[in-house]
C-alpha cells in the first residue's frame, strides 16, 4: 500500500507553547461561541418577573440611590453635569467591566464539568461573557442617550466633540482590562479559591477608586495620583468625555490606559492558556 497524505482539519495536542493563541481554532469554533453568548443572555432573565427589563432596571435604581447619597447628602461635585447623567455614565461603564471581571474569574470553577469531557478552545468561555456583557452595556447606553435626549430637550446644552470617536476604543480597553483580570484571576482560583471570596470586596474598593461618583478634576495632589494610576479611572473619564463633554482625557492618559489594557489582557491571556491544560488536576 502506497502511504498517502491526509490533512487534518484538527490536531489535538497536550502540548502546547505559552503563545499559541489559538485564534484559527477560535475562528473554527465561532458558531459555539454564539452558542454561549446566547446562552449567557437568556441564562440573565430566566425565570424572573421582569425579564429583559432588569438591563434597564438596575441602572436607574443604582443612578437613584447614588444621586440621593452622594450627590444631595454628600454633595460631591458632577462637573456642573446633571447628577443622574454624571452617575449613569459611569455606572453603565462600571457595570461593564465588573460583570466581565466577576464572571470571567470564575471560568474554570463553573465550567468544570465540561471541560473534563469535551474539547473545544477554553477562551471561548470567557470571551463569550465579554461578548454578551457587551450587548447588555449597548442596551443600557440606550437609556443613557435616553437621558441626555430629556435633558438636551429641558435646556441642558452638551458639549460634544471629536472626543466621541474614541468612545469605542474607550469601550474595547474596558472589555480588555475585564477580560484580562478575569482571566489572571480564574488561573490563580485553581489552587487559591479563597481569591474568589475577595474578589466582590475587591471590586466594590476598587470603584471607589475611579472616579464613577467624583470627577477626576475634583481631586488634588497625592490624591489625584493614586487615582489617576488605577486603569479603569482614564476609561470613565474618557467614556464621560465623549459623551457628556466634560471629564480629563489627553494623549499621554490615553497612551498610558492603552499601554496597561494591553499588558494586562496580554498577561491574563498566556495565563490562561498556561493553566488550562492542568486545571483539571487541580480544581
Amino acid at each position: 500500500m502506497q502511504n498517502t497524505e491526509q490533512d487534518w482539519d484538527l490536531i489535538l495536542t497536550s502540548k502546547k507553547s505559552w503563545f499559541d493563541l489559538q485564534l484559527k481554532q477560535i475562528w473554527l469554533y465561532r458558531d459555539l461561541l454564539m452558542l454561549f453568548v446566547k446562552r449567557d443572555i437568556i441564562s440573565f432573565y430566566k425565570q424572573t418577573i421582569f425579564g429583559p427589563l432588569w438591563y434597564f432596571i438596575q441602572p436607574i435604581f443604582t443612578t437613584i440611590v447614588y444621586t440621593f447619597v452622594f450627590g444631595k447628602l454628600a454633595n460631591l461635585s458632577t462637573d456642573g453635569i446633571p447628577q443622574p447623567l454624571f452617575y449613569l455614565a459611569g455606572i453603565t461603564a462600571w457595570n461593564y467591566f465588573a460583570d466581565c471581571l466577576i464572571k470571567t474569574s470564575t471560568t474554570f470553577k463553573d465550567n468544570a464539568g465540561v471541560f473534563g469531557k469535551v474539547y473545544f478552545p477554553r477562551v471561548i468561555t470567557p470571551l463569550s461573557i465579554v461578548i454578551s456583557n457587551l450587548l447588555r452595556f449597548c442596551i443600557q447606553m440606550l437609556l443613557f442617550v435616553g437621558m441626555i435626549i430629556y435633558y438636551y430637550c429641558h435646556g441642558y446644552n452638551i458639549q460634544l466633540n471629536w472626543q466621541i470617536l474614541l468612545f469605542p476604543f474607550f469601550v474595547i480597553l474596558m472589555a480588555m482590562q475585564g477580560l484580562g483580570f478575569g482571566m489572571i484571576i480564574t488561573a490563580m482560583t485553581t489552587k487559591y479559591r479563597d481569591l474568589a471570596y475577595l474578589l466582590n470586596f475587591g471590586i466594590q474598593l476598587m470603584m471607589y477608586t475611579t472616579t464613577v461618583i467624583y470627577p477626576l478634576s475634583s481631586l488634588k495632589g497625592k490624591l489625584y495620583w493614586i487615582v489617576a494610576l488605577n486603569p479603569m479611572t482614564f476609561i470613565i473619564e474618557g467614556i464621560k468625555a465623549s459623551t457628556l463633554g466634560t471629564g480629563i482625557i489627553t494623549l499621554n492618559s490615553f497612551l498610558y490606559v492603552l499601554t496597561v489594557s494591553i499588558i494586562i489582557f496580554s498577561i491574563g491571556y498566556l495565563t490562561f492558556n498556561k493553566v488550562e491544560k492542568t486545571f483539571v488536576d487541580t480544581i
